[in-house]
């Protein structure tokens, strides 16, 4: 029922970095997964979904900021296959590009407290603890069901990676991409790259889900200063990177990600003929929240 029976796409990636460095990057494809519903996001929703049918649960309550794709998706993916949809905002009540998707999608938008939105199953029960039909999906879509979703990624892979990155925020993604690694006895690393400031925590969120791989690897030092900040070097690289490329980044995960990459292969992080795998966990829609930075700032395109 809930399957879009489509694999991403791998795409291999030409740049003369990569060439005079002798690596070969990939990058697996998840942002054409769905327009709305893209990347990690329905990989995270399938089998969240498939339990709240199973469990008789017509209306889905879910968590985010102001900028959720993680609320667009479901939003769109409520909307598509019947369900209520409510998403409880952290912060003061604003009116923007994303909340308005939200809103046409038939979602119902709750503002709360920073304070408060820390307790989010606290939340639940205070708006919907009387409603038998609601389902709670955590920030995200951190869960269980999420890390058997993206796990599924490994599946659809017709050769072996040395490495594998992935852009991280609450670690379900990469708890998933472990267990398809050990599900397929693969030799390949996982490299987690936190978009938080102090992002060390991603460890302990993945270990609620799955020991860690004795061939798993952080990288701390590309936030940038924190989740959705940037500095004049990520918003260049990524203007840099679509030019070249044809594939659109966002500031918050996937730029910050190939940055990430990028730079690891200029201090000869890799040895000679590596491939390297880079999953594109969508989240285009978080451009919307940064239209000044890329509109506002004349920097020059540098094609070389």
């Amino acid at each position: 029922m809930f399957n879009f029976q489509f694999h991403s796409p791998v795409q291999a990636l030409q740049q003369p970095l990569y060439t005079n460095k002798q690596v070969n990057v990939f990058i697996k494809r998840d942002d054409l997964i769905h327009p709305f519903i893209s990347g990690n996001k329905w990989r995270k929703l399938k089998y969240l979904l498939e339990k709240a049918t199973s469990t008789k649960k017509s209306h889905l309550v879910t968590f985010g900021g102001a900028y959720s794709n993680h609320l667009l998706a479901t939003a769109c993916a409520a909307a598509q296959f019947g369900f209520k949809a409510t998403g409880i905002v952290r912060g003061e009540p604003v009116s923007n590009d994303m909340l308005m998707l939200c809103s046409l999608f038939g979602m119902e938008l709750i503002f709360v407290s920073r304070e408060s939105y820390r307790d989010k199953k606290g939340l639940f029960e205070q708006y919907f603890g009387n409603y038998p039909e609601a389902f709670f999906i955590d920030e995200g879509g951190a869960s269980i069901e999420a890390t058997r979703g993206c796990s599924e990624l490994l599946d659809e892979l017709d050769q072996a990676y040395d490495h594998l990155f992935c852009a991280c925020g609450t670690g379900t993604t990469v708890a998933g991409l472990i267990q398809g690694i050990d599900k397929h006895q693969l030799e390949t690393t996982v490299h987690a790259l936190p978009v938080f400031k102090n992002g060390n925590f991603i460890k302990d969120e993945v270990l609620k889900y799955t020991p860690l791989s004795p061939r798993f690897a952080m990288h701390l030092d590309y936030h940038f200063g924190g989740y959705a900040k940037t500095k004049p070097e990520l918003i260049q690289f990524i203007r840099s990177f679509t030019a070249q490329t044809g594939i659109l980044l966002d500031p918050v995960y996937t730029g910050k990600l190939f940055y990430a990459i990028h730079d690891l292969i200029q201090q000869n992080y890799f040895k000679p003929h590596s491939n390297i795998l880079a999953i594109h966990t969508g989240g285009l829609f978080g451009l919307l929240g940064m239209r000044d930075k890329f509109s506002s700032q004349n920097i020059p395109i540098n094609k070389t």
